[in-house]
Formats: structure tokens, sequence, C-alpha cells
């Protein structure tokens, strides 16, 4: 029989009996589970995490298999939503999911946020803005949002937290073409750029077509950093750096960056790197501004 103490004992330790508890009535909302939130997923469930409020509308097929958690020859076809949860269930069948099997959108995202205490993005990069409204929202109701990004074998970290810097004010895509849009989020994600120095091929990378590689480290490195920061977050511990800090760990460089951009991509190294960007992977984009 499930003992819900006995599943997540050796948590104990790194954190008290009574923050495990915490644990289990927070509610953490994912938007996404493919690459990144899928694997975030799985890692909250064995941190102890009680509840989820879960949106997506793909299924699994096999260009998945490079790096999702739940893409398997046994999965190929079903929906990612349903065999998420079911992963879910299987580590903590007391565990509480609220489906949003269309996806996040505008008809739904308030309901989707209900009662939520920290979103974590787990959307395509290319799905800007949808990522917006849903920013936007946390930031309206006072709701911790943090985005990992998979980047090459790393990952990059920004925080959102209520009463700091707002997303918007950071990556400043309202007004941006499609293409404008992607390279200024690629850059906002990762003003350090650890990645591109072993790019091997280039010609991978096209943000106006909405092409880019992966690797399924990123995504692991990604869950681990992102269930640590949601640890702190819902227990009140341990020092975290909202944006604009933003923080970028590489393990084929071997390297942690911390970064540092007031006024995010207005600042002028933003800005160069973002005209950069824009003329190696996206060179259609446009800058309006």
């Amino acid at each position: 029989m499930f003992s819900y103490r006995e599943a997540f004992d050796r948590n104990l330790g790194w954190i008290t009996e009574s923050e495990q508890e915490v644990l289990r009535g927070k509610r953490v909302a994912i938007a996404g589970l493919g690459g990144v939130g899928g694997a975030h997923l799985l890692t909250l469930s064995r941190l102890g995490i009680g509840r989820f409020s879960l949106a997506d509308f793909d299924s699994f097929e096999v260009q998945n298999f490079n790096r999702q958690a739940g893409a398997t020859v046994g999965t190929l076809g079903r929906a990612k939503l349903d065999v998420m949860s079911e992963m879910a269930a299987s580590i903590n069948p007391d565990v509480e999911i609220r489906s949003f099997a269309d996806g996040v959108h505008d008809g739904n995202v308030e309901d989707f946020l209900d009662g939520v205490d920290l979103y974590i993005d787990g959307l395509d990069f290319f799905v800007l803005d949808v990522r917006r409204t849903v920013f936007d929202l946390c930031t309206q109701r006072g709701i911790p949002a943090i985005t990992v990004a998979p980047l090459g074998m790393g990952a990059a970290l920004l925080a959102f937290m209520p009463g700091r810097m707002t997303f918007e004010e950071y990556f400043g895509l309202d007004g941006c073409s499609e293409a404008e849009k992607s390279a200024r989020f690629l850059v906002g994600l990762t003003p350090s750029m650890l990645q591109t120095g072993y790019l091997v091929d280039p010609s991978r990378v096209d943000l106006a077509q909405r092409r880019g590689p992966s690797t399924v480290m990123a995504c692991d490195l990604c869950a681990g950093i992102a269930g640590t920061e949601a640890l702190k977050i819902l227990l009140g511990r341990g020092r975290v750096f909202a944006a604009p800090w933003g923080i970028h760990f590489d393990a084929y460089k071997n390297r942690l960056k911390r970064t540092w951009r007031p006024g995010g991509n207005s600042h002028p190294l933003q800005r160069a790197l973002i005209a950069l960007a824009r003329r190696r992977f996206a060179p259609s984009a446009r800058d309006p501004k």
C-alpha cells in the first residue's frame, strides 16, 4: 500500500518533515509537457508536490525520442497530458491533477492559474504569445513564475517574482515580428550565450523557421534547477535571483555564469547581442525599436 511519508522519506534531511507536508499541499502549474515540462513534472512529483495544474494538447511523436521523458515506442500517438499524468500518479498515487487537454490559451488561462502557488514554464520555445499571456497573468495575481531554458548542453534560469521586474519589462516583445520575438527571447534567456561556442552546425538553428536542435542533457539539467528553485520559492528559504538576474550553467563548458541586465533587453549589451542573434539565426527579423 502506498505511503506518502515512506515514499518521500529520503527527502528529509535536506528538508524537514513539516516542510515536506508544506510541499504536499502546494499546487504547481506547468504549461507544456514535452522536453522540459515533462521532466519538471516528474522531478516535482518525486519532491512530493501534491497538486498540479497541467496543460498540453500535443501527442508523442518519434521526433520527441531524443529528449522527452514520456516519449517511448509504447506512447507513440498518445496525448502527452495523459502519459505524463499517469507517470506522476505512478510516483504519487495521491497526487491531485487538474488537466487542460486543449493546452493553455486566453479562454482558460485564468482557470489554469487558479489556486496556483508557482508557475513553471514548459512551453515550446517558439510559443511566445501564449507564454506572455501566462506570465502577465502571473504578474497580476502575484504568482512566482520561472522559466529554465534548455540551451545546448546547459540550462538558463530566469525567475519572475511578485513585485519585481516582469516578463514583458525584461524581454520587451511587444510590437515585434515573430522572428524578432524569437531573437529577443533567445538572448534574454541567455545573455552569456555560453552554448554558441560548441554549436557545430549553425544551419540547424533557424528562428524564423521555428527550428532548433536539442539535447536530453539540457532538459534534465533544467528539471534539476527548476525543482531546486521551486523548493526555495515554495518553502520561502534560500536566495532567489529574480530578473534582471539570470543564471546559466553549461555542462559542456563546465561553466556557471550569473548575469545582471538592468532594463532587460533594453540594456546596451543585450541590444548588441540581439542584433548579432538576428543576423546569425533570424536574418528575416526586423527590430521595430
